[in-house]
């Protein structure tokens, strides 16, 4: 069983465009720290974002809902973490889950000293 980090937000007004739907700099940014977040569970040490793939936008996220992001590290490298992160969008109205977005993440472990820092494997 892989390990989870799952985080929730409400999408408020001031989170979405005119059409009422969720910013995709503000998914981008709430999917970052939940990668962000399973990244330092696993290397117990500072990290950085290096690389973000391509964000998979598969429904909109309208103002109102509730969004559950999970996070989990896919791969370990030296001192470098592959994540996946999936935002789920719920209604407030209705019990329905949807898989809004999905991205991968690669952050890199620091040391003091700022440099690359050896992780554990999985």
């Amino acid at each position: 069983m892989r390990n989870e980090t799952r985080t929730v937000h409400l999408v408020r007004p001031g989170d979405c465009n005119h059409y009422g739907s969720l910013f995709g700099g503000t998914a981008m940014a709430w999917m970052d720290e939940a990668a962000f977040v399973a990244a330092t569970r696993h290397a117990r040490a500072k990290v950085v974002t290096v690389h973000a793939d391509a964000m998979d936008f598969r429904h909109p996220v309208p103002q109102g809902s509730i969004v559950e992001l999970v996070a989990w590290v896919k791969e370990v490298g030296r001192s470098s973490l592959r994540l996946e992160v999936e935002m789920w969008v719920e209604p407030i109205e209705r019990e329905e889950r949807r898989l809004a977005c999905r991205a991968g993440f690669v952050m890199v472990a620091l040391g003091p000293d700022g440099r690359p820092k050896p992780v554990s494997p999985l």
